[in-house]
């Protein structure tokens, strides 16, 4: 019944989110007026599911935004991706590009340092890094996963200090929720913090943490009340930076796919954190994760959907091109 709340909760969000972009992003306004808006064929109308101009929801200016996107992936990840994949992770260099082109925080207000952008800007970003087949750059979970959280629940000062810096590249966000023995049940969470005066004391292990090797912040979920009366009521998030004593990276987790990514275990021993480390209020972290995470979901559906987009496409090319006995392989296919 939560998750349901929260699900509508989101998709009223999305409904009434602004859609001018930031001025940084050069892009022409589009004028409002009588004059009906272009004809913009759904996907199944479109030569390939890839074009730009397609699809009701977006509108002009969101196609000038994709031009130059795509013109990112394609020249400053794509070329790089091949040797990202062996290092196991992308450069801090295209993070700090992606910032100057206005790619991170698109989604996170102006006022709090982001571009100010609406979501389907942002899942503009999503689509077109599947279309390229390049799954390394954590772009979205740092832009409109971790970010939101400070944005929503941080106090002002750490909003100051964190969102503007993330939405420039060089601060990489990471979250921490799964542990060996705690994945989608958030509730079997470990991790514990407790105070020590008005410091608080963490201990335990994360697995499987997207950005977390190269994180320079990292929202960590941990037990801050084991007599609460259900685990939920007991969740508080941290505000971790990379350095901090007793906070240890272990290995680059080597993966069937998502190469490039960098996926890591996070290790925090005696971790001695100051009490505006908490994030928003303490034992209140189930309920802010429960409102965030619909989002997350919509972004894993999201760019699955592309990445199958430009799967079909590939497979479509191929079968058009290969040919044998004297035929494409497309002409061969055999009715029923």
């Amino acid at each position: 019944m939560m998750l349901s709340r929260c699900v509508s909760s989101f998709l009223c969000r999305i409904k009434s989110a602004p859609v001018p972009l930031c001025c940084r992003m050069q892009y022409s306004q589009h004028l409002q007026g009588d004059t009906p808006a272009p004809f913009r064929p759904e996907t199944s109308m479109a030569k390939t599911m890839m074009d730009i101009g397609t699809r009701r929801i977006f509108s002009e200016e969101h196609d000038l935004f994709r031009q130059n996107v795509r013109r990112f992936f394609k020249e400053e990840v794509v070329p790089y991706h091949t040797e990202w994949e062996k290092a196991g992770e992308v450069s801090r260099e295209v993070w700090e590009k992606a910032g100057l082109q206005g790619l991170l925080g698109i989604y996170t207000p102006a006022e709090h340092g982001g571009v100010g952008g609406d979501l389907l800007s942002a899942a503009i970003v999503w689509e077109e890094q599947m279309y390229c087949n390049c799954s390394g750059p954590g772009f979205s979970l740092h832009s409109e996963i971790v970010m939101p959280y400070i944005s929503h629940y941080g106090s002002q000062a750490q909003i100051e200090r964190f969102l503007p810096q993330m939405a420039a590249g060089k601060c990489i966000g990471a979250i921490a929720m799964s542990e060996p023995g705690a994945g989608s049940d958030l509730q079997g969470v470990k991790t514990y913090a407790r105070r020590d005066g008005t410091d608080w004391i963490l201990n335990g292990n994360k697995v499987f943490i997207t950005n977390g090797w190269m994180s320079d912040l990292v929202i960590v979920v941990a037990v801050t009340n084991r007599e609460a009366k259900s685990a939920a009521h007991g969740l508080s998030l941290f505000l971790v930076e990379s350095g901090t004593k007793g906070f240890a990276k272990g290995r680059k987790l080597d993966k069937i796919g998502l190469k490039a990514q960098d996926t890591a275990e996070l290790f925090f021993e005696d971790v001695r954190l100051p009490a505006d480390a908490v994030l928003g209020e303490t034992n209140k972290g189930f309920y802010y994760l429960m409102n965030e995470l619909p989002q997350e979901r919509l972004i894993i559906a999201a760019m699955a959907l592309a990445s199958c987009e430009f799967m079909f496409e590939e497979t479509r090319n191929y079968v058009t091109q290969r040919k044998a006995f004297g035929k494409t392989i497309a002409d061969l296919q055999v009715g029923i």
